[in-house]
């Protein structure tokens, strides 16, 4: 007699919907603030994804003043790969402890070519003691045409230098500058050896961005993907080096063997948190437990550019993964939602299923700050967006995410995403709607919304009652352009 078969039923974002509650909350009591590893917290519940047209240092940049988190992808060498993330952790710091220093023999050429890779406008100048003798800034050296003089011909001398001693407040700082209408305080300590930098510049951005997701030194949150390629080890090093928060390993399917001594390995060296994934089931949370995760990413195949599930007939519709995911893990360790994102109440539900954060792809892609290529079709803007699955992102370096080698079998599309502006636009839009879904919900917290949060199941009649029906719409709300 033939074994009869059970098969669970798998339901993803489109199939559920939030039952609203009685709420006192209104949506802008709304908190946001979540973790996305053991020991980085979030503003903004909100990771770009690691993906080539998605992630570099300018969404990262971008995400994490929103509150938020990127990781950059690895589709490049090592080399470059550590300098996007440097690149980001350089960006925004009140206190900058290891400021870019030149010397009094250095030239002007030296100097504009470091002004230049690291995006800043003044360097401090010491010698080989680190004793500070001066500092040069752009105004120094903005009509020099000899970029062959030395830059103790044009730097400010240290006899006409402001500096502050190093532990110095805030305030105090922005007295000085202030009192003497200088835009750099360089910090030295009593032997008179530089210890830090500060500029107007960072000062004002931490006014600008309020929420920014800041370190302990007041630098952006970065973190960096790697693979299970041989160099995963002598990338995960650099990267560390470089000042990343967390590696990621980032493959298909995290569940393999192949990945688990590949983050025993990186375990053993990572200073920083380590994220495994992607996962879609309870024993794959639970093994991953055992090695002392401290984030688990949640997700096979439901991203719009994503063909594995078609192509090798693996997966677990997203909201079913993450139900199950965040059962087994019962809150000891954060857990991510990869992909499946489509609306800002996807994000909602996503949460309420148990997600700390959510990582996104499609509805990033589009913007400015994506490194994806722009093209014009019939008048309107686009810009690319790949699976790292597609022929084309495995040639450039990801075909290990796939376990593949040799004539490769894509798993992923090359598509175009509408150009969507600023990601900053983006992210208010996806911000509003779960604050709102959360004050239907009436809770003023993720955590909150987890406990009161009940789903009930939608026919497809009711999926299409759900969006504007019987009606010609003359002008698409935001989360319907994005």
């Amino acid at each position: 007699m033939a074994k009869e078969r059970k098969f669970p039923e798998g339901l993803t974002f489109g199939d559920v919907l939030l039952k609203p509650r009685y709420s006192s909350v209104l949506p802008n009591e709304v908190e946001l603030c979540s973790r996305f590893s053991t020991n980085i917290g979030l503003n903004f519940p909100i990771i770009s994804s690691a993906m080539d047209t998605v992630t570099e240092k300018e969404m990262a940049i971008a995400l994490a003043l929103q509150g938020g988190l990127g990781i950059i992808h690895k589709n490049m060498s090592i080399e470059k790969q550590a300098a996007q993330v440097r690149k980001v952790k350089r960006y925004e710091s009140v206190f900058i402890s290891d400021p870019v220093t030149v010397f009094p023999s250095d030239t002007i050429g030296k100097l504009m070519e470091l002004m230049e890779h690291y995006n800043i406008s003044g360097v401090p100048v010491v010698d080989k003691e680190k004793k500070i003798q001066g500092i040069v800034t752009k105004r120094d050296i903005i009509f020099e045409e000899d970029r062959s003089k030395f830059i103790r011909k044009v730097m400010t001398p240290r006899k006409a230098l402001i500096t502050g001693r190093d532990g110095i407040s805030l305030d105090e700082v922005k007295d000085i500058l202030r009192k003497h209408r200088v835009e750099k305080l360089p910090l030295v300590d009593k032997e008179g050896r530089l210890t830090g930098l500060i500029t107007l510049r960072d000062i004002l951005k931490r006014k600008e961005f309020p929420e920014a997701n800041i370190d302990e030194e007041g630098k952006l949150y970065c973190g960096a993907a790697v693979g299970v390629s041989p160099d995963t080890a002598e990338r995960a090093q650099e990267l560390l080096k470089a000042g990343a928060d967390c590696i990621v390993i980032d493959t298909a399917h995290g569940y393999t063997k192949k990945v688990f001594d590949v983050a025993k390995r990186l375990r053993k060296i990572c200073s920083s948190d380590l994220v495994v994934g992607n996962i879609a089931t309870g024993d794959a949370a639970r093994g991953l437990l055992k090695l002392d995760v401290d984030a688990i990413k949640v997700g096979v195949g439901p991203g719009s550019i994503c063909t594995t599930r078609v192509i090798s007939g693996i997966g677990v519709p997203q909201l079913s993964a993450i139900l199950e995911v965040s059962d087994a893990v019962k809150e000891q360790t954060p857990v991510i939602a990869d992909g499946g994102i489509i609306y800002s109440g996807d994000i909602t539900k996503a949460f309420a299923a148990g997600a700390d954060s959510v990582m996104i792809g499609s509805l990033l892609a589009g913007t400015d700050e994506a490194p994806g290529e722009q093209v014009i079709l019939e008048g309107r803007r686009f810009k690319v967006y790949r699976g790292m699955g597609s022929i084309d992102a495995m040639k450039q370096g990801s075909k290990d995410r796939y376990f593949q080698t040799g004539k490769l079998v894509p798993e992923g599309v090359v598509a175009r995403v509408p150009y969507k502006g600023p990601v900053s636009e983006v992210l208010f839009q996806l911000a509003g709607g779960v604050r709102s879904g959360m004050g239907y919900v009436g809770a003023t917290t993720i955590k909150e919304l987890k406990g009161k949060a009940e789903f009930i199941r939608v026919t497809s009649a009711g999926l299409r009652e759900s969006h504007p029906h019987d009606v010609k719409i003359t002008k698409e709300p935001p989360n319907y352009e994005i």
